[in-house]
């Protein structure tokens, strides 16, 4: 273990675990840092991270909790931690041992884990009479079938400790839940799963609800949920659940639609969540918000960062100084909406060779255009490919939906793909 420590202690001192990609996180550590001494906890000696962190300790695993407990209180005799945050899935719940073993808020891994299995989420909501679809939990192939005849085709397998919408699957009948079942309960998150996570039942089968999908993302102290930014989900590669992308608008009428605000609320107060930052799904139907899940962490695919785009609002910021017990900023400094697109090749199993955008002429709306895969990876779109089937993204701002949405589709006509295979698609030479 390699551990380096240069905070002044004249700011309060936040302990992060783990960064996740650059290109898709790397927004919230510059934010942080204007207020925040951090240290880092990391399995490999920080490089791009070195520039918004004052320390940090490298470790075997981010995964095992109790160890970074132990560290964490080391380093806590040499210079007070203030607050414990970390945006990583698969990382939340190690982390909520380190903010238990420090006293600090967020420190319930009982509650975290409650929030990443999305069995026990049921449950718990089910109990508390909150709005949700039917659920339940399988192991085998013939429970699925017996469970999807109680909860009515079609239905939805989804696996019930993973993020991202992976391994998520529509299915219409018998047939095709027999056929898709494999899928999802063989997909595995981008890390191990340590034995504690391990269950009997790794599947739901749950009632398809319809309307439109939507996230909010909130702040949440001593039990008051306040949301500041709502993304409405773009979703493609059907049956397959596969975000391919979002829009926020910082007027979206939802913010303070009283049924859909009462549910969020109720959903945390039964969960039992009181600190932190949480990333909430729901499902618009006719008859009201319905619950899909709830992660204890900023949201994924850049939507915070949409959020900062569209009101002014600092996500990096907010989230720190919950953590610390610090009443963060929540009011717009400006009112906009901004929207993201990811990119996927057309056939599995694309070797890269480039993936570059064609700017001119593009509109001034575009406020990113990003390409993510490397030259000689081989990558696939859903639903080998999921999440890291993306070869590029683009996002734009602008006055309305539309206004973005037209940006997103003229960076998409301008994007170039170069790849081994011969050329069966406009976008791919």
């Amino acid at each position: 273990m390699r551990e380096v420590q240069k905070a002044t202690g004249e700011r309060p001192l936040l302990l992060v675990v783990a960064t996740g990609m650059r290109t898709y996180r790397e927004y919230l550590l510059s934010s942080i840092r204007g207020e925040f001494d951090i240290h880092l906890f990391h399995v490999d000696e920080p490089t791009w991270e070195k520039e918004y962190i004052s320390g940090w300790t490298v470790l075997p695993s981010t995964l095992d909790g109790p160890a970074m407990a132990r560290a964490a209180l080391e380093l806590h005799a040499a210079t007070p931690v203030a607050g414990v945050l970390c945006w990583d899935e698969g990382r939340i719940h190690a982390a909520a041992y380190v903010a238990e073993a420090l006293g600090l808020r967020n420190g319930e891994p009982d509650v975290i884990w409650r929030l990443r299995d999305k069995g026990q989420t049921r449950a718990a909501l089910d109990e508390a009479g909150v709005a949700q679809p039917r659920s339940v939990a399988v192991k085998t192939l013939d429970e699925a079938l017996a469970a999807a005849e109680r909860v009515g085709y079609p239905a939805i397998l989804k696996p019930r400790g993973l993020g991202a919408s992976l391994g998520v699957v529509r299915v219409e009948n018998a047939g095709e839940l027999a056929q898709r079942f494999p899928f999802t309960a063989g997909m595995k998150g981008p890390d191990p799963e340590p034995l504690l996570y391990s269950t009997d039942q790794p599947v739901l089968v749950e009632e398809l609800v319809t309307g439109e999908e939507i996230s909010v993302d909130a702040v949440v102290q001593d039990g008051k949920v306040v949301p500041l930014f709502i993304g409405r989900k773009v979703v493609g590669y059907p049956p397959y659940a596969e975000e391919i992308g979002h829009f926020v608008d910082a007027d979206d009428p939802l913010l303070t639609d009283p049924q859909l605000l009462d549910a969020l609320q109720d959903t945390h107060t039964a969960l039992g969540f009181r600190d932190g930052w949480t990333h909430s799904e729901f499902m618009l139907t006719a008859a009201g918000p319905r619950l899909i899940e709830v992660n204890g962490r900023l949201g994924g695919d850049m939507i915070p960062y949409l959020g900062m785009l569209a009101t002014g609002i600092d996500p990096g910021l907010a989230a720190a100084r919950v953590a610390c017990g610090i009443t963060p900023g929540t009011t717009p400094a400006h009112r906009r909406v901004a929207g993201i697109r990811f990119f996927y090749v057309e056939h599995d199993d694309t070797r890269i060779e480039s993936v570059s955008f064609h700017e001119a002429g593009l509109p001034a709306a575009l406020e990113q255009l990003v390409p993510v895969a490397r030259a000689g990876a081989v990558v696939s779109p859903p639903p080998k490919g999921t999440v890291w089937g993306r070869i590029a993204f683009a996002i734009a701002t602008g006055g309305a939906v539309e206004e973005c949405g037209a940006a997103l589709d003229a960076a998409e006509a301008a994007l170039h793909v170069r790849s081994g295979q011969d050329a069966t698609h406009a976008r791919e030479e």
